[in-house]
C-alpha cells in the first residue's frame, strides 16, 4: 500500500502569497532522500489560527485519509502561533516525546529552541507531527524523530513506510 503523506505549511504570509513557502519543500526534499517505500505527498498551505489549522488537520486526517501529516509553522510564542492549540482540538492521543526530542536536538544548534511548542499526536490511523517553520530546523527535527515514525505508523494501522538506513535508521522491533 502506498503511504499518503500530507505536508501542511501554516503561515499567514505564505498563504497570502507574500512570500514563497520554503518549509514545505524542505520537508519534501528530506522525505525524497530518506524514504525507500512508495508514497504520495500533498502540500497544503493555510493561514495561522486555531480554526484554520484545526479544520485543515481534521480534513486531511478524516477525508484525505493521510497516514502521516507533517506540519511546519505556528509553534512559537508569537500571538498568531496557534498550531499546538489547534492540535489539541483534533488529536486523540498526544505523543509529547516527539516535541521533547525535537526541542532537545534543536537546542544543540540554537538557544531559542526552548521557545518552540511543537508536539505530535494521532487522530484515527493518522500520525500528526508539528515542526517549526524554519527550513533549517526541519532537517534537525526530522532527523531527531523520524526513526520512530515508521513503527508508530505500524502501531496505529497506517501504511508502512521504509527508510534508507544511511539517511534514517528507523526502529522496528525484531520479529520473534
Amino acid at each position: 500500500m502506498t503511504a499518503r503523506i500530507a505536508i501542511l505549511t501554516i503561515s499567514d504570509r505564505a498563504s497570502a502569497g507574500v512570500y514563497e513557502d520554503r518549509s514545505g519543500p524542505a520537508i519534501e526534499a528530506w522525505l525524497k532522500a530518506a524514504l525507500t517505500s512508495p508514497y504520495k505527498t500533498e502540500r497544503i498551505v493555510v493561514p495561522d489560527g486555531v480554526d484554520s489549522v484545526a479544520e485543515a488537520l481534521a480534513a486531511i486526517c478524516d477525508e484525505g485519509s493521510a497516514d502521516l501529516v507533517l506540519t511546519t509553522g505556528g509553534t512559537g510564542p508569537a500571538p498568531r502561533d496557534l498550531t499546538p492549540e489547534a492540535m489539541k482540538r483534533v488529536m486523540e492521543k498526544e505523543l509529547p516525546g516527539f516535541g521533547e526530542a525535537m526541542r532537545a536536538a534543536s537546542l544543540r544548534e540554537v538557544a531559542t529552541a526552548i521557545l518552540s511548542r511543537q508536539t505530535a499526536g494521532t487522530r484515527g490511523r493518522t500520525l500528526i507531527v508539528n515542526m517549526p517553520g524554519s527550513p533549517n530546523a526541519i532537517r534537525t527535527c526530522l532527523d531527531a524523530v523520524f526513526p520512530a515514525i515508521p513503527y508508530c505508523l505500524d502501531l496505529i494501522g497506517a501504511a508502512r513506510i521504509d527508510t534508507d538506513p544511511a539517511i534514517c535508521a528507523a526502529f522496528r522491533p525484531k520479529a520473534k
